[in-house]
């Protein structure tokens, strides 16, 4: 039995998991045809809000991956719902964003202007990667002048082929600065977004697939959903390591595959932890590797083990964390 076999959809969030900026992790695309050969619903979840769902899928589409518009949902979609919920239809929203967020914002029926001064009832805050400084300034202003503040996400970073580069939470934090209201946010690990996916793919057992302790595995655990970490984007070992119990997912895999092997099992015996081929035994306070993890899927079972006696009882593993070189 696989992993994936456990769930009727799996849901992916897109950077560090699908992708890195404009190339697609190695294996993935085949990954996921598999997974579609075999029923499982496909959902891509990004907290960035830059792009349309539309240009999402095509992205998707270049890299090589099965993707349509309808698989898209996006931290905007979320945002969205949360919009409707209070303000009127065709009220005035100040999008601090991308173009894609105003066409967004103006498909829903809301009125995008570009000023303070035109007295927006909200401003809505997504990532841009070219952002205007003047534009987070004009967003300041109006929620000192007592607009909503929405933000589509609060991701510090995001992971590209060439490494970490600021998010939507920096831009986010240039305007908390000047404000004394803390802003309305749709994206994970808030609960709207991952709600928003489940209720447009009618999920009714899903899988969320992520990078991030901080916000993909959190969010999955804020909505009691089950959680697949992966090792191709932000975080790795030592992260899982120091996790506190909301960020702790409930598997590990090097990257998506893992969803198609079966699910990694780690059991408890007196002082020892065994998961497939690997031993763990607790010593005092400190744990100790009983066999040679050589391969990566090795690695990662004797991590899964490590893991459970540091989660539950506190355990010192960072010798055998350290040892894990095939693992970020």
């Amino acid at each position: 039995m696989t992993l994936a076999s456990q769930y009727d959809a799996a849901l992916f969030d897109l950077d560090g998991v699908v992708y890195l900026g404009p190339i697609a992790i190695p294996g993935v695309a085949d990954s996921l045809h598999e997974l579609r050969e075999q029923g499982v619903r496909i959902g891509f979840v990004t907290n960035n809000a830059a792009r349309t769902p539309a240009t999402v899928a095509d992205h998707l589409v270049e890299l090589g991956i099965e993707a349509v518009e309808a698989d898209v949902v996006n931290s905007t979609m979320a945002t969205l719902h949360m919009l409707a919920d209070e303000l009127p239809e065709g009220s005035k929203v100040l999008p601090v964003g991308t173009g894609a967020l105003a066409e967004q914002l103006v498909g829903a029926g809301y009125t995008v202007v570009a000023s303070k001064d035109d007295l927006p009832v909200a401003v809505v805050q997504g990532y841009d990667p070219q952002i205007d400084w003047g534009l987070l300034e004009e967003g300041a202003f109006a929620i000192q002048a007592g607009a909503d503040w929405f933000v589509t996400n609060p991701d510090m970073t995001r992971p590209t082929d060439r490494g970490l580069v600021p998010g939507c939470g920096t831009q986010l934090a240039v305007i908390q600065a000047c404000v004394t209201v803390s802003p309305k946010i749709a994206g994970k690990p808030y609960p709207p977004l991952l709600e928003e996916t489940v209720r447009r793919l009618d999920a009714k057992r899903p899988i969320f697939v992520g990078d991030r302790l901080d916000t993909d595995i959190l969010g999955a655990n804020n909505v009691a959903m089950e959680s697949l970490f992966v090792f191709t984007g932000a975080h790795g070992k030592r992260d899982l390591m120091d996790a506190e119990p909301g960020y702790r997912p409930t598997a590990i895999g090097y990257d998506v595959a893992a969803l198609l092997e079966p699910a990694r099992v780690a059991q408890r015996a007196g002082n020892f932890v065994v998961c497939g081929s690997q031993r763990i035994r607790l010593g005092g306070h400190a744990v100790v590797l009983e066999s040679t993890p050589v391969t990566r899927d090795q690695q990662l079972d004797a991590l899964w083990a490590a893991l459970q006696l540091r989660w539950n009882h506190g355990a010192d593993i960072d010798g055998v964390v350290e040892s894990l070189q095939d693992l970020p």
